[in-house]
């Protein structure tokens, strides 16, 4: 039996070092392969939830794309992307930059583009996407009260009790007492957030995805600008429709999009192509695993890393962390992913602290490799690098 990619990679036990020289590589034969320019822009899930991490796309994002990207060289890129989703103005400003700086955009889906990542792939020219890779619907999302909530849901209870008001129904107590909390932003605002994904896709579908679409596949009927509009109307209202997909992190795969009437160009029907991108998700979640890298801004030439700043432990009464003669940090093994848990100390710990801490914690290993229960032998150099710049101390034995 053929070993999987992600036992081949596992067993080079590569550091991450070793990962990021590898991406480089596949990145070079997948731009040789394609003769276009790969930029990958990737956030680690596994990452969701910890507090104060943004993985969402913003425009920060925009501004580390544009600076990466604005003096590339050739004229088409191909835009890897694997997002929760996030700002709706942050994704048209990459879009409008992309489609201004190159001839061709085209967006290659491995893992998850959901919400405001399937906003801008409809603004590829063509979709390329693997059986793993999934878009999702564009309901828009937003925060209502301590909810997050469907601006469409939202929308469409406001109608069925105004409705039921004007037929004379009266209203519940409780359904009295929510509307009573409803300001006219509110509703404002979800109307607004619902409108603008239908009307990007609306707008970039006939420009951009359709723009070489002459005939129909099956009847190949003339298709004209009016029709493009047409399918355009019809996906972007499929898209947005709550009704139909239940649920705002639902996964549509290619056969999904296809139903819609969206064609999409499928990586497994070219075996070399596939292996490069399959073996560029899989470095992605090792690099991810084996760092504190929460997003990866990358191409042949530049890489660009988001890190979660290395947390301690919380101080007594008021003291200040940046002091304390120790840290605890937890490092995810890429191999089983479980969390390991290392402290760095600073000075010399009275005993008993030293200890306490060794019955929780691993003494961060002086060659900078930690041994897990699974085998695995993680690589902590970066780690090192991260904490000792941040706390402006050395790490001692």
């Amino acid at each position: 039996m053929k070993t999987s990619l992600l036992n081949e990679y596992i067993s080079k036990r590569m550091t991450a070092n070793d990962l990021q020289t590898e991406l480089k590589a596949l990145i070079c034969k997948y731009n040789e392969l394609r003769n276009t320019y790969l930029f990958i822009y990737a956030v680690d899930f596994e990452k969701m939830g910890i507090p104060g991490l943004d993985l969402s796309i913003s425009s920060s994002d925009y501004q580390f794309i544009h600076e990466i990207l604005r003096k590339a060289e050739s004229t088409s890129v191909d835009f890897y992307i694997e997002t929760p989703g996030g700002s709706g103005t942050a994704a048209e400003d990459i879009v409008s930059f992309l489609h201004n700086k190159f001839n061709t955009v085209n967006f290659l889906i491995a893992g998850e583009a959901k919400s405001a990542g399937t906003i801008m792939a409809m603004a590829a020219d063509e979709i390329y996407m693997t059986d793993s890779g999934s878009l999702g619907p564009i309901d828009a999302q937003m925060r209502i009260g301590r909810s997050t909530v469907s601006a469409s849901d939202y929308i469409n209870w406001i109608n069925d009790r105004r409705t039921d008001v004007q037929r004379g129904i009266p209203l519940s107590p409780v359904d009295a007492t929510m509307i009573a909390q409803i300001t006219p932003g509110e509703i404002e605002g979800a109307v607004n957030a619902l409108n603008f994904a239908i009307d990007k896709l609306k707008e970039w579908l006939p420009k951009y995805k359709f723009r070489n679409w002459k005939t129909t596949e099956t009847r190949s009927c003339p298709v004209t600008e009016d029709y493009k509009i047409k399918r355009a109307n019809e996906i972007a209202t499929a898209m947005a429709n709550h009704k139909l997909w239940r649920d705002h992190g639902k996964s549509l795969k290619i056969a999904d999009l296809e139903k819609l009437g969206l064609k999409i160009n499928k990586v497994e029907d070219d075996a070399e192509l596939e292996d490069i991108v399959y073996r560029i998700k899989i470095v992605l979640m090792l690099l991810f695993n084996s760092s504190n890298h929460y997003k990866i801004y990358t191409t042949a030439d530049e890489t660009l890393f988001r890190d979660i700043s290395v947390s301690a432990p919380r101080a007594p009464m008021q003291m200040n962390p940046m002091s304390l003669p120790f840290q605890i940090a937890e490092v995810n093994c890429p191999k089983c992913l479980k969390r390991n848990r290392v402290f760095a100390k600073f000075a010399p710990l009275p005993p008993q602290l030293e200890h306490d801490l060794l019955a929780q914690c691993k003494p961060f290993p002086a060659d900078n490799k930690l041994n897990c229960e699974c085998g695995c032998t993680i690589d902590l150099m970066g780690l090192r690098n991260q904490i000792e710049h941040q706390f402006g101390k050395k790490i001692i034995e």
